[in-house]
């Protein structure tokens, strides 16, 4: 598969790395050129890199690996290059005080990226974890895989999508449309909220599935 990389932060090289072990084709994009050029560097021997008009270009999946307000940005610049691509956002709108959702009542980030690029399909996962999760190889606790939410309304872009979340070691989790991407932002800001802010373990909050839709009999 052909991945355009938006961006040369941690969550793209976190991310990047597990694909490019996959043998997939990156190439990486931003507006530092020597950042881009030293972040394909590390990633390994075949790893390209451009500016992110060159990167959107490159990849069929384009990682917007961008803070939120740039990734909106960035898309509305590169509209007519995301034709037809998959729109891949991991982004969290989550700032302060206190870890709030910075989209508040508006549209998710998610839908916004798919506003400014009308013609890209965009799909929402990544999200509710720290890059050094994604680092992890593979992200496994207690023996069990990380499942990844995935949000999105293009079944073929579900699907490429759903075999990048394996190519990490992780189980994709069919999460609805992307009406639901607000859902994801907000579940976490309340992540955020409670292990940065309270040092909560999350997992503690929800009941066993036998339990979830409450116990019969």
């Amino acid at each position: 598969m052909r991945i355009g990389v938006l961006g040369t932060g941690s969550m793209a090289d976190a991310l990047a790395a597990h694909w490019v072990r996959a043998e997939h084709e990156v190439t990486v994009g931003g507006r530092d050129a020597d950042r881009a050029r030293r972040l394909a560097e590390r990633l390994g021997e075949g790893v390209r890199h451009g500016d992110l008009a060159e990167a959107a270009g490159a990849g069929e999946v384009v990682l917007a690996a961008l803070p939120y307000g740039a990734g909106e940005e960035v898309a509305r610049e590169l509209r007519t290059v995301l034709d037809g691509k998959v729109l891949l956002d991991c982004s969290n709108p989550v700032g302060p005080p206190g870890f709030r959702l910075l989209t508040g009542d508006g549209p998710s980030a998610a839908r916004r990226l798919a506003r400014a690029a009308p013609g890209a399909r965009v799909v929402k996962a990544f999200n509710l974890c720290h890059e050094d999760v994604w680092r992890m190889t593979p992200p496994v606790f207690d023996g069990r895989p990380l499942a990844v939410p995935v949000c999105g309304d293009d079944l073929a872009a579900l699907a490429l999508v759903h075999t990048l979340v394996r190519d990490i070691g992780c189980t994709p989790l069919p999460a609805g449309g992307l009406d639901r991407a607000g859902l994801l932002e907000a579940t976490a800001a309340l992540f955020i909220g409670l292990w940065v802010g309270e040092g909560a373990d999350v997992r503690s909050i929800a009941p066993p599935l036998a339990y979830a839709a409450g116990v019969e009999g």
